[in-house]
């Protein structure tokens, strides 16, 4: 005889159970990734391979080191240390030396993962710190840029890929400035189409607004991230350029230039959104979209240097605790003078 079904279930909370997990996560951010890495392999040849590739690897490196070694290979699996090598590759330079990708990318694991305790623990995005760590460690080499290939097509490699470890870098002949560096020194405005189809020099994931903004729309449909902290990062950079153009319009950035130049859409839309390193309410994601967006204007305007992005996120990393704790909401069935 067959039992029948109890008339009352009962379970252990959680009781709404969603399919997404770490890994689903973080292969869709990959995926929502893919057209723009594909365009700067487009531009840059077999050189944004290479960098890619050494990101990944000492990234993967530095997992499997320090990981246990009962799970060693474990952590592997959840794909967060290929996406932390894949980010950190989009945000180096064409021409700089493999060893030092590679480097970046172990370093953005071992002290921007590991140190604090492993996945969910980090206080700082790890590619963005494997970045700084570059950008204070070869600062020349981090700050050349070169423009896309041509004659050599996608078998090209710059010379500056090739420089051997702890030697002086060979820095490629023919360079270039980016759109943001003409914009702050010469005050010359890069056209909005180049901006937005990748005929820039600049950064590997610089390489097409258009495919980053197409990715970001995949991972809202998704629900992979929290759309307030990109909307409100961007929406803060273009009244912030706006004001800007209303006092000086030769001077200062039109409000289009400032969203779709330098890495702002990389960051807002693929760092920024970080669930670990960025506030868990709604308000504090205002807030925390709103610092980014502001810090990335001074100093980008004031500032010495012409790009933001990576120090204005880190720096509202640093203060996620911060507003986490000020903007919790009051629990429910409590007074707000109860303790």
């Amino acid at each position: 005889m067959k039992q029948r079904d109890p008339d009352l279930l009962l379970f252990h909370a959680p009781l709404l159970r969603q399919g997404m997990t770490t890994p689903k996560a973080m292969r869709d951010v990959l995926l929502a990734l893919a057209p723009a890495t594909l365009a700067s392999m487009w531009f840059f040849g077999l050189s944004a391979v290479l960098i890619l590739a050494s990101c990944i690897g000492g990234a993967v490196a530095a997992e499997w080191l320090f990981a246990d070694r009962q799970a060693r290979g474990e952590s592997l699996r959840d794909a967060s240390c290929v996406l932390t090598g894949l980010l950190l590759g989009l945000t180096l330079p064409p021409g700089l030396p493999l060893w030092m990708a590679f480097l970046g990318g172990f370093i953005g694991i071992a002290l921007g993962k590991v140190i604090w305790g492993g996945l969910g623990q980090n206080l700082f995005n790890p590619a963005l710190l494997g970045r700084a760590f570059l950008l204070a460690t070869f600062p020349i080499a981090m700050t050349t840029w070169v423009p896309a290939v041509t004659d050599g097509g996608f078998l090209q490699v710059y010379p500056g890929n090739l420089a051997l470890p702890f030697m002086q870098v060979q820095i490629d002949a023919m360079s270039s400035a980016t759109p943001l560096g003409l914009m702050k020194f010469e005050q010359e405005v890069t056209p909005l189409t180049n901006l937005m189809f990748g005929k820039t020099t600049g950064s590997l994931g610089e390489t097409s607004g258009l495919l980053l903004l197409l990715g970001g729309v995949f991972l809202w449909l998704r629900r992979d991230l929290d759309w307030r902290i990109p909307v409100s990062i961007l929406v803060t950079v273009v009244v912030f350029s706006a004001i800007l153009g209303l006092f000086d319009a030769d001077r200062f950035p039109s409000p289009l230039f400032s969203v779709f130049s330098g890495g702002l859409l990389l960051g807002a839309i693929y760092m920024a959104t970080d669930p670990v390193t960025s506030p868990v309410t709604p308000k504090g994601a205002w807030i925390f979209g709103i610092g980014t967006g502001v810090l990335v204007m001074l100093i980008r305007v004031f500032g010495g240097l012409p790009e933001g992005v990576m120090y204005a996120i880190l720096l509202m990393n640093a203060a996620t605790p911060l507003i986490d704790r000020y903007t919790q909401p009051r629990v429910f069935g409590r007074g707000g003078d109860s303790q």
